[in-house]
């Protein structure tokens, strides 16, 4: 498979629950962080050092080989102004670009609209989870939502009826919230259908693939060996979304965090990996975001909700480094106790969107934000 002639693709990996930004990427060279965060820091011999100034998290090794390879770009301070600190509004604000109304399209479902506006392959989107990720929900746009693809598509035991049914009673917890039971209905019940007609594409996956990579034994390496099946037999998806966490690490975090970096690592590089061995990561790239960063001050155990936060995005094509700046940990520039956003999301996902996807990202995120030039 050529990756530069295919279709490029995208890769979302959302780590839920609020990621630690300052002990993903320290700033060890700060003499304020170990000041702020007297039991919950990093050690300086144990940061992995890109420069004077940061590091990654010692359970980040495979990407920061990959940062050193010149294929991460690390976003820092993304967010938005007045960050809510819930995650509930925090993650609906990401998945539909809608800081100050309750969003009833996610931004990715808008773009898989026009990337296929006649529904021509119904698996153009591949959610992967127990349930579909608001980002990808938008009337009329199908998603093929695979919580185990080993076991899509052959649920012989279960009637198409009763497979439908719980396809749409599914979505319908989903959608009801924002967009009302009535007209909706008729939508979902194509959306089902859809996802029928998807189950029976994504089942060829693991039968068609092999390969020599062994992934660890964990949910989000088994999530992206399904992206990897799914992507490898070239079946036309264009957009996969899957998550990892809990990263909501109000105590225990030392323990915690470091064994949700060492798992979500471990499964991008075994994934990337994967693909090189396919030929088949030229034209894919992920990104990594989480729907806010922590407070500066640690709690004792852990750290609370905060506001800025550090994004990725991973690949072959990408331009790897860092983009914008570390904010200020100066407790004059704080807001809140927090960091504060220096890089709007809705200019990252505007760079992948015009960059990568080839779309006009202006109707999607709904405005005109300052793109990060990482592709």
């Amino acid at each position: 498979m050529n990756g530069e002639a295919k279709d490029p693709v995208l890769v979302v990996l959302q780590l839920t629950g609020g990621n630690d930004y300052m002990n993903t990427v320290v700033p060890h060279g700060d003499s304020l962080y170990r000041d702020y965060r007297p039991y919950v820091s990093i050690a300086d011999d144990e940061v992995l050092a890109l420069d004077n100034h940061i590091g990654f998290h010692p359970n980040m090794a495979p990407i920061r080989d990959m940062y050193n390879e010149g294929k991460v770009a690390i976003l820092h301070g993304v967010g938005y102004a007045n960050s809510p600190r819930s995650h509930f509004r925090s993650m609906d604000i990401w998945h539909t670009c809608e800081p100050d109304t309750l969003g009833t399209e996610g931004w990715l479902g808008r773009a898989v609209r026009e990337i296929d506006p006649n529904k021509e392959n119904v698996v153009t989107s591949v959610s992967m989870g127990p349930s579909l990720f608001r980002a990808l929900a938008a009337p009329g746009v199908p998603v093929a939502t695979v919580e185990d693809l080993d076991n899509y598509g052959l649920l012989t035991d279960i009637s198409h009826e009763q497979k439908r049914n719980r396809v749409l009673e599914r979505y319908k917890r989903m959608y009801a919230p924002a967009m009302g039971t009535g007209p909706v209905m008729e939508f979902l019940g194509q959306t089902g259908l859809d996802a029928l007609k998807g189950a029976d594409i994504l089942k060829v996956a693991p039968q068609q693939y092999s390969s020599t990579i062994e992934y660890a034994d964990t949910s989000i390496a088994r999530k992206l060996k399904g992206i990897a099946q799914i992507h490898t037999a070239d079946l036309g998806t264009r957009v996969f979304y899957c998550d990892h966490g809990s990263f909501d690490t109000h105590a225990d975090q030392m323990g915690s965090h470091a064994t949700l970096w060492r798992d979500v690592s471990d499964a991008i590089r075994d994934f990337f990996d994967d693909l090189e061995e396919h030929e088949a990561a030229d034209n894919v790239a992920m990104l990594i975001f989480s729907e806010f960063g922590r407070r500066v001050y640690d709690n004792g155990s852990g750290t609370d909700h905060g506001a800025g936060g550090v994004s990725f995005m991973i690949g072959n094509n990408v331009k790897g480094g860092q983009y914008g700046t570390y904010p200020s940990t100066k407790a004059s520039d704080l807001e809140q106790g927090d960091l504060v956003p220096s890089m709007d999301f809705r200019g990252v996902y505007s760079t992948i969107l015009e960059d990568w996807l080839g779309l006009d990202a202006v109707p999607i995120v709904e405005g005109a934000f300052e793109k990060p030039a990482f592709i």
